[in-house]
């Protein structure tokens, strides 16, 4: 792994806007009629593609022009990611979210299967909803001190953390970062289909359950099986001083949860977007940190300072945006869905929903930014959906699935490679303990989407 340098993920991103470019170079203009569904939708129409001509590629110039036209694009979700990045910067400034999930490992640490179980759903349940994920890493020191007093091995800890938020996100409820986007692109209501992610979760998280635990048993029978037993810099480091949840800390953390629970309640009764779900949250901020006794300037600072720990976030949004735009100028982006559908629709609409999974998969090797791969595939995706006979938000559920459950072993995802650098895990020694969980994963994803499509999931 020393020896393949994988270039930064906005590298790769302004690459295949370059390869957009040249796309629109080699490839037949062409589009599909369109029509309004029954939700107000836009909607390719099977059947009738046809080629252009006379039609103008892009410039050079445009390599340039169009990563500003993406920002400016993208900027509904842009401006709703900085508001949430701020939000949660102010809600770990209180300790209420650290100390929480510190409560529930503490509560549970003599009995390992039980530390697991409710370390994973701990993790699961934020990644599920408010799409934490980074928030996580301050976190690993308190876990590993916890599995090693219980003759567990790093491995194992990073094992509770990584596939605990990797399910989340694979089996998302509401995530905002990638169900919300996911289904804004493909022109889903927000948050439908609700029941069956939740229907889902569980046995999703029940593999992932088994798989971390069962490894963990073979560690506390014989130590000498751990993966890193021969590696010093995985041993585990000092253990650090973990506060308690204070009262307000509990204040701060019921807040949340009501917070949630209006953002829900707004989407489903009022169709809030971003602009309504942005207020909610920018109250929930000033909120907690009054609760917390946070003074106004270190609000605003925590708050700016988590804004702008997602910038690399936002541009990405941009520039993934862009390459859609640089197809669409083109107008190849319908080429492309035609020639992806054609063998999709061979396969009948079942075989052609595990495809998308497939698909999306292999792109968050590319593109592991959750948001940043859903505005690549997703104007792809859900008009091949239209044509193949499934609905869009099955194309949804692909995605995510696609890319969350992906987030656990692709090298190019900066939370796990933090997680892993931290702990001092080497990656293939993490890709021996990944692989098998993978591969059931995949296998239950595509049992699942098969079955989403038989029952006709909206």
């Amino acid at each position: 792994m020393k020896k393949i340098k994988v270039p930064h993920t906005l590298v790769l991103l302004y690459t295949m806007v370059v390869l957009a470019w040249l796309m629109t170079m080699v490839l037949p203009a062409g589009q599909f009629q369109t029509e309004l569904n029954a939700h107000g939708h836009e909607v390719v129409v099977p059947g009738t593609y046809e080629h252009l001509v006379e039609v103008d590629a892009p410039s050079v110039w445009s390599l340039f022009t169009v990563i500003p036209r993406g920002l400016e694009s993208a900027q509904g979700i842009i401006f709703f990611i900085f508001i949430i990045g701020g939000a949660l910067a102010v809600l770990r400034a209180t300790g209420a979210l650290d100390a929480a999930l510190a409560h529930v490992l503490e509560r549970f640490g003599g009995r390992p299967a039980l530390l697991i179980l409710m370390g994973m759903l701990a993790f699961a349940v934020g990644s599920s909803t408010i799409g934490m994920a980074e928030e996580y890493i301050p976190l690993v020191a308190i876990l590993i001190t916890l599995c090693i007093g219980m003759r567990m091995d790093t491995v194992a800890a990073v094992g509770i953390m990584v596939v605990g938020y990797g399910i989340g996100y694979g089996t998302a409820v509401m995530n905002p970062f990638t169900v919300l986007v996911a289904q804004e692109v493909a022109g889903v209501t927000p948050v439908s289909g609700l029941g069956f992610r939740l229907a889902m979760f569980l046995p999703f998280f029940a593999i992932g359950f088994w798989h971390v635990l069962r490894y963990a048993r073979k560690v506390r029978a014989n130590p000498a099986a751990s993966l890193v037993a021969d590696v010093p810099e995985a041993q585990p480091p000092e253990p650090p001083v973990v506060g308690n949840l204070t009262g307000r800390q509990k204040q701060v953390l019921a807040v949340t949860g009501v917070a949630l629970a209006i953002v829900v309640w707004g989407i489903k009764q009022y169709q809030w977007y971003f602009v309504e779900l942005g207020g909610v949250f920018l109250a929930l901020t000033i909120v907690v940190g009054l609760l917390a006794r946070m003074s106004l300037d270190d609000m605003a600072k925590n708050f700016i300072g988590g804004a702008g720990e997602l910038i690399g976030t936002a541009l990405l949004i941009g520039f993934a945006r862009s390459i859609e735009i640089m197809l669409s100028d083109g107008q190849v982006l319908h080429t492309i869905v035609n020639a992806l559908a054609q063998p999709l629709q061979a396969v009948g609409g079942e075989l052609s929903a595990v495809g998308m999974i497939l698909i999306q998969s292999v792109l968050n090797f590319f593109i592991p930014s959750g948001s940043g791969q859903a505005y690549v595939t997703m104007p792809i995706m859900a008009p091949i959906s239209d044509i193949v006979g499934v609905s869009r938000q099955v194309a949804v559920l692909a995605y995510q699935m696609g890319d969350g459950f992906m987030n656990m072993i692709v090298p190019t995802n900066a939370v796990l490679m933090g997680i892993l650098g931290i702990c001092g895990i080497p990656y293939e020694r993490w890709f021996r303990f990944i692989w098998p969980l993978m591969l059931q994963l995949i296998l239950a994803g595509s049992v699942t989407i098969v079955i989403a499509v038989l029952i006709g999931y909206q």
